[in-house]
């Protein structure tokens, strides 16, 4: 019989015999693998939610760090939608973090920031600062505990490298948008002005009419006074010429006179201030213009407030544009060297 190559032809396999006495033994046998089933019912996101723990609930604030910039993340209250603000720490305030928040969604009624033990913090406050610590931020009545990440600590050398690179970056910053920012806040003032003196301009026409008949009031009070002391003239000057003698009027004058000088004195401790034609006339005036103001419901408050505020308004309207102004002057300078 022929055998084809590469075949071999298979090996008798053996029995073992039992000797006399030999007992039996089963041979063990192997465990065969058992598989557990699992069989998940329901949304299987709710189950990543739980087996992961990297996933973020929907309403948490978190605060990383991208790039070296922080980005807070949170849930806008009205569309329900995870955003991300980056905030650039040397430059962003408390203020503007929260102004872009509500300008991102107009849901956003109220939004505050709180520090820990539960004091406010002010919105000129650096988010650099902020960030420091853990705070809470406060959406339209929600409090959100927002932990911040700690950051390692700097050496000395380091630290002071930093500051130093953040004073430059704060004077570079200053230097290149300071004409821009000085136009603005020109634009700002006038706008200001503008409402300002629109706001005066009926209480300017009331505050007219009331002066005007308070100095009517005033002018006939004195020469009313001018007229009596006319008349007390004439009356003494008949009865020492023509009714009586001078003996007999020389007393009275001097009583009339000490009864003046007790009158005079009597106006120092009233108003404690001297007789003096022009006090007497102002004072007059000021009564009769408050007694008109409250009959024409003027408010000589808002009045006085409205005008010290467009006051201060132009006064920082002329030193930005004389700051404008030397800069200009300066350009001018380095282009002519």
């Amino acid at each position: 019989m022929m055998l084809l190559r590469g075949a071999r032809t298979p090996r008798p396999r053996w029995l073992p015999t039992l000797g006399p006495g030999a007992r039996v033994h089963p041979r063990p046998r192997t465990p065969s693998p058992q598989i557990l089933c699992v069989q998940l019912c329901g949304n299987l996101k709710y189950y990543q939610s739980h087996l992961y723990s990297t996933v973020v609930p929907p309403n948490e604030v978190t605060v990383n760090y991208r790039h070296g910039l922080p980005l807070i993340t949170l849930t806008l209250p009205s569309r329900k939608e995870r955003c991300q603000f980056v905030v650039k720490p040397m430059s962003s305030t408390v203020g503007s973090f929260l102004q872009d928040l509500q300008n991102e969604d107009k849901g956003v009624k109220t939004a505050a920031i709180f520090a820990a033990d539960g004091s406010e913090i002010s919105a000129s406050t650096l988010m650099d600062i902020l960030l420091m610590n853990d705070f809470k931020l406060v959406i339209n009545k929600i409090t959100y505990d927002v932990q911040c990440p700690k950051k390692e600590k700097l050496s000395m050398e380091h630290a002071t490298e930093m500051d130093n690179v953040k004073s430059l970056v704060h004077r570079l910053f200053t230097a290149l948008h300071l004409e821009e920012f000085q136009k603005k806040r020109e634009h700002h003032l006038l706008e200001r002005i503008d409402h300002l003196k629109g706001q005066l301009q009926p209480l300017e026409q009331i505050k007219a009419g009331i002066e005007a008949r308070s100095e009517a009031k005033t002018s006939g009070l004195l020469w009313t006074g001018l007229a009596l002391l006319s008349v007390q003239g004439g009356a003494l000057a008949w009865l020492t010429w023509w009714v009586y003698s001078w003996d007999i009027m020389e007393p009275v004058t001097y009583f009339i006179t000490f009864a003046n000088s007790m009158v005079f004195f009597a106006y120092f401790i009233v108003t404690r201030q001297d007789y003096t034609y022009s006090a007497v006339k102002k004072r007059q005036f000021l009564h009769f213009f408050h007694k008109k103001s409250k009959k024409e419901h003027f408010d000589v408050v808002q009045y006085n407030k409205l005008k010290e505020d467009l006051a201060k308004a132009t006064e920082s309207l002329k030193q930005v544009r004389h700051s404008l102004c030397l800069r200009m002057q300066g350009e001018e300078v380095n282009e002519k060297n």
